[in-house]
């Protein structure tokens, strides 16, 4: 029903003084009980002298008028005010005394002054019964609606309708305090008996003209503490309790008042659920002067929050509504209103996130957060498309329990459009997450084309950018399903990028892409050192890191595949055999007898002790600077000294054998042949360990 409204006082039924008094009634019906009888007594005796035949009347139909009003019985008021309202339906419709109207206003606002602070004035009676206070205000309530349904009815009891109305204003005012205060304590875990006493951090709903589909924020001191719980379903009786008031709000009309104290409500326990869960509201400023790691913490905290507002909040919330609200409709559309607005303040937070400058740290944080958007879809159907779905049935049904009013209408048929619009922001944010992220890692084309370093890593280790995008993208490829949707939906590729080759993957092409291109740049930064040999080593120890990295991950290799690891494999062996051609090939050769040490039977010892002598300094020189290579992998470490050993020990065990007995023991010995077979051996054994070490003098 349409909120009650307080007509004009009548004037011509009274003296000017009586008038001037009706004003002064007037401008003080907010103030509070009214001594009515005595104003009706002082109007009737300023008439008594122009209209004798007046005071007869007004006795047969007013009554007299006691000089100390009575205490209100309020049961047999009631009684009274039951007969009135149930004979208004016949053709000649009872009148009712202003006294009584006066005294059954002072009796409601007895009722309600004796149940404040009570525990159990919302308790029902023996029976099942109605409590005597929510009785007391429903029939105010539809002696107020009887009341002014006709103008001309409400003329005539004019003093006693704006009576009525002023005191059923205030029991609205009573029962929306009741109502937020038990939606608060419940929601704390408090007494919810009472709102007596209660801080009430919510803007008032009365004289305010609030548009129901306005999305009202709580405060930020609003609701509890940053480490409160989040909330208990509430208990049955707890539910009765509301659902018994917001029948008498929209009875009386006041549905807007009504809704809006339970959205303001419902959204401070929301808000305060995310704060115990460590989700704090950022501003796009905030979030975007945030450093990393802050930023990072934030989303992981994000993450959680939003999980829980969708796998239990909301659809608790949407439960809630559906049993407070005695119209199914309007119920529906006081949930949709609720979770739009909790959803978008939430959803604020990640399209921050995507407006900050890309990077390729936030990779990760940003796709966890796409992907808690995707998985939450479902959910967010399940409670937002059945309540979608029947509110164009629903609209036309009307309240269940007689709300007519403009704002409820209003809201049910926006219900519809609020559901559209917060699906239409999800999908929104979801796009822009995964546009940034196909964007992020597209960038690493840039990272890699922008390392032009000239300065070689010592030793021909792996290189810095070998390792940090192997792990990245080892890393990238553990959210590979995630990745390949990203790329398919949001990836607009420019027309020089890979078309996703022919299994149509974007996301493997512009992979492959990434490999293709670490790989010519670490071939072009081989090229840095001077020494082949250290080339080799710095492409072999490179190429075997990204190899171990693409076999030991299967989600990088189900994306590179088979063919590119034989291919790199390849490439391995290669640079092994240039390693061996370019430092152990002449050693080789030094211990080679090309007819230039033996000529025609005889040994030719001054090329014998010149051979020995470069064999020495040619391993002097090795084992000082290879010493000082690294080959970090021990695998690979293992495969050349195993490879070198065994081409030079045996060769040179033989040259030993065969020419050792051509120097004199002693000391001739010790100036030429300065290393054994299990020297050469133990050499060999310490080359590439990162320890430049000179060669030492050995006997034989």
């Amino acid at each position: 029903m349409d909120r009650i409204p307080i007509p004009a006082l009548k004037s011509s039924s009274f003296s000017l003084a009586a008038s001037g008094r009706e004003e002064k009634l007037a401008r003080n019906l907010s103030l509070g009980p009214i001594k009515l009888n005595e104003i009706i007594k002082d109007a009737r005796r300023e008439g008594e002298g122009d209209n004798a035949a007046g005071e007869d009347a007004g006795g047969s139909e007013e009554g007299a008028v006691p000089e100390e009003a009575s205490e209100p019985d309020l049961a047999a008021l009631s009684a009274e005010i039951d007969a009135f309202l149930a004979g208004r339906g016949g053709d000649a419709p009872p009148s009712i005394l202003e006294v009584t109207l006066d005294k059954f206003a002072s009796a409601v606002e007895q009722e309600m002054a004796q149940s404040e602070g009570a525990d159990d004035k919302w308790a029902s009676g023996e029976g099942g019964e109605a409590p005597p206070l929510l009785a007391a205000i429903r029939r105010i309530a539809a002696l107020a609606s009887a009341l002014t349904a006709n103008h001309a009815e409400g003329a005539t009891y004019t003093i006693g309708v704006h009576r009525v109305t002023g005191v059923l204003h205030r029991a609205m005012t009573f029962v929306e305090d009741e109502f937020h205060g038990t939606l608060e304590s419940a929601s704390h875990g408090g007494d919810p008996g009472t709102a007596t006493g209660r801080s009430m951090k919510r803007p008032p709903s009365f004289g305010h003209g609030g548009d129901p589909d306005r999305c009202v924020l709580p405060s930020s001191d609003g609701g509890s503490g940053a480490g409160a719980e989040p909330s208990p379903p509430f208990p049955p009786e707890i539910v009765d309790r509301l659902r018994t008031m917001a029948e008498t709000m929209f009875a009386a009309g006041y549905v807007t008042e009504c809704t809006q104290v339970f959205l303001v409500a419902r959204r401070n326990a929301l808000d305060a659920a995310m704060q115990g869960l460590g989700y704090e509201k950022a501003s796009i400023d905030d979030v975007a002067k945030m450093p990393w790691e802050a930023l990072e913490s934030e989303i992981a905290t994000w993450i959680k929050a939003f999980r829980h507002a969708v796998d239990a909040g909301l659809p608790g919330e949407r439960d809630l509504c559906a049993r407070v609200f005695p119209d199914e409709a309007l119920g529906r559309a006081i949930f949709v209103d609720l979770a739009r607005c909790a959803m978008l303040q939430m959803l604020n937070f990640t399209e921050a996130v995507a407006m900050t400058k890309r990077a390729a740290e936030k990779l990760f944080k940003v796709l966890d957060m796409y992907e808690t958007i995707r998985d939450a879809g479902p959910a967010v159907d399940a409670f937002l498309g059945a309540d979608s779905s029947g509110d164009d049935a629903d609209e036309g049904s009307g309240s269940g329990s007689g709300s007519g009013s403009g704002s409820a209408s209003d809201r049910i048929g926006s219900s519809s459009g609020a559901v559209a619009d917060l699906k239409s922001e999800l999908a929104s944010v979801r796009s822009r997450l995964g546009e940034s992220a196909a964007a992020i890692f597209c960038d690493l084309e840039c990272s890699i084309r922008a390392d032009a370093g000239k300065q070689p890593v010592p030793g021909g280790a792996v290189h810095p950018l070998t390792r940090y995008l192997m792990n990245y993208l080892k890393y990238a490829c553990e959210y590979k399903d995630t990745l390949e949707q990203v790329f398919r939906e949001y990836h607009r590729p420019d027309a020089d990028e890979p078309d996703g080759g022919e299994g149509g993957n974007p996301f493997a092409a512009q992979l492959m892409e990434v490999m293709e291109l670490l790989h010519g740049n670490l071939e072009a930064k081989s090229r840095l050192y001077k020494d082949p040999s250290l080339s080799s080593i710095f492409l072999m120890n490179n190429g075997r890191y990204m190899l171990q990295k693409i076999r030991g991950s299967p989600e990088i290799n189900a994306v590179v595949g088979e063919a590119w690891s034989r291919k790199r494999s390849t490439d391995l062996r290669q640079y092994h055999k240039n390693y061996q051609r370019e430092t152990w090939s002449r050693v080789l050769a030094l211990l080679r007898d090309d007819g230039v040490i033996t000529v025609k039977g005889h040994v030719q010892k001054p090329v014998l002790k010149e051979r020995f002598k470069q064999f020495n300094a040619a391993m002097d020189e090795i084992q000082r600077t290879q010493g000082a290579w690294v080959v970090s992998d021990e695998q690979l470490q293992s495969e050349l000294r195993v490879s070198i050993a065994a081409v030079v020990v045996p060769a040179y065990r033989s040259f030993l054998g065969r020419f050792a007995q051509h120097f004199s023991a002693g000391r001739q010995t010790e100036k030429y042949i300065k290393l054994s077979g299990e020297d050469l051996e133990a050499i060999i054994e310490e080359l590439f360990d990162g320890n430049a070490v000179s060669m030492p003098r050995r006997r034989t």
